[in-house]
């Protein structure tokens, strides 16, 4: 599908089946999700602007390579986007995060806000938005809507596992956004729920149904 990267390396589709079985714990799955992030992560920052300093290493002098810009936002779609959030701060721990309040109405699928706090200059940095799971990708579209709202212009959305219906509306609503995800799977159920899926990943993570 055209904007969107399927991280197909082995680690993480091995990762993604482990998390994907019923009988994985409430504490593997959320280390799983921890683990797999940091590999979305490198990813999704492959393309970082970069420059040089001037350092010394203790053999000699040299130009070496460092990040440019303004720090990167990490937008977390709340609750379940921290769960990849985590791991990517791990890995970019001096990384601005904003988060994004949503719950889905389970009579009409559609996204609810109830919670919005992003940092400053949103227009000079890019924006990674994480979410384990991009289903009706209703809420995405909403969290995506907002940080446009104040600013944000260069967007990624990276998440877990990914239906066709939402990789469809998402593309359609935020053509500019690359969605970076581990899979598409086959399609929404009745109830809105990827298949084959994972069940609901905020509720495996947290113990909670």
């Amino acid at each position: 599908m055209n904007g969107v990267t399927v991280v197909s390396h082995p680690l993480v589709q091995h990762k993604l089946t482990q998390m994907r079985k019923l009988e994985t714990s409430t504490a593997g799955f959320r280390r799983l999700l921890r683990e797999i992030s940091l590999l979305l992560c490198y990813e999704v920052t492959r393309e970082l602007p970069m420059t040089s300093e001037t350092i010394n290493t203790p053999m000699v002098e040299m130009e070496a390579p460092i990040l440019d810009g303004k720090k990167l936002v990490f937008a977390s779609v709340l609750r379940a986007g921290n769960g990849l959030l985590d791991g990517m701060l791990d890995l970019v721990p001096s990384a601005r995060v904003a988060h994004v309040g949503l719950y889905r109405d389970h009579d009409t699928l559609e996204a609810v806000e109830y919670y919005f706090k992003a940092p400053e200059s949103l227009d000079e940095r890019l924006t990674i938005v994480v979410d384990p799971m991009l289903a009706t990708a209703n809420s995405a579209i909403m969290a995506v809507d907002k940080l446009k709202e104040r600013g944000a212009n260069n967007l990624r959305f990276v998440c877990l596992l990914a239906a066709p219906e939402g990789v469809e509306n998402f593309t359609k609503a935020h053509p500019d956004v690359p969605i970076i995800t581990a899979s598409i799977d086959s399609h929404l159920n009745e109830s809105g729920y990827i298949v084959p899926g994972l069940g609901d990943a905020g509720d495996r993570m947290y113990g909670t149904k």
